[in-house]
Formats: C-alpha cells, structure tokens, sequence
C-alpha cells in the first residue's frame, strides 16, 4: 500500500562533529539532527534524524545521507519505525535515491513494516514523502 504526506523540518540544530582523522576533501561534510512534522490522511506523525552531508550551500551541489526514527500513524495503525534515505543533488535535481524502512524497527501496530519510499520537493518548496509500504496483520 502507498501512503502519502507533506512534511516540514521544525528543527535542524548542526552537530559540532568532526571526522578523525580530517580528510580534506572538496565540499565540507556536516552532521545535524532534524525534527519533522509529517500531515497527511494516510501518514502523520513527527521523527527525529540524524542527518549528514557533504554539501556546498552556495551552489546546491551535494549528497545526504539521513536515518530517521518516525512515530506516528500510517493508515491508522500507530506505533514507530526507522527508514533511512540518501540523494544527491547538482543544484536543480535528484538522483542516486536510496530510500527504506529499516528492517525488525516497527513497534506498536506498525510491528513489522516494510517497504520502500521516496522524497520529492515541489517547485514551491512544499516536501513529499511516500512509503510503499506492507504491514503485518
């Protein structure tokens, strides 16, 4: 089953961490935690990410790499979850997309999910997400 919403970034607070041993290398890697507000009929919730990326904010140019933890509901079914999803970016697209719920993480009703995923952004900034998903019985 698909089940779909916008979300929003309420938090991203970057972490002060540093690769040892530091490796110069042409965009700067961050790390940073987010949390998101997830509405829609389908799917609705919060998660907190753990979010990294070696990412060149003056020309859009970059990678990332986020693993979340989701509480909420998906389809009326509540209880939590993890999903992680990565793309890369040349400044106005989205390719190498990587997107899936974590395999044994689903607690409360949504005890193990499974599926795929993905993100989109709309011209006007509003984000999509989608999980194409299978709940247990």
């Amino acid at each position: 089953m698909r089940a779909t919403a916008t979300f929003t970034v309420t938090t991203f607070v970057p972490a002060d961490v540093k690769s040892e041993p530091a490796v110069p290398t042409g965009l700067p890697v961050g790390v940073a935690t987010m949390e998101k507000r997830f509405e829609g009929e389908e799917l609705s919730g919060r998660s907190a990410t753990l979010f990294t990326a070696a990412f060149d904010q003056s020309t859009g140019v970059g990678t990332y790499v986020a693993m979340e933890s989701f509480e909420g509901s998906v389809q009326g079914r509540e209880g939590a979850f993890n999903f992680v999803h990565s793309a890369t970016t040349t400044g106005s697209d989205r390719t190498a997309e990587f997107f899936t719920i974590v395999p044994s993480s689903g607690t409360g009703e949504l005890a193990g999910i499974s599926g795929t995923g993905g993100i989109t952004v709309d011209t006007d900034g509003t984000h999509r997400i989608w999980f194409d998903c299978q709940l247990a019985n």
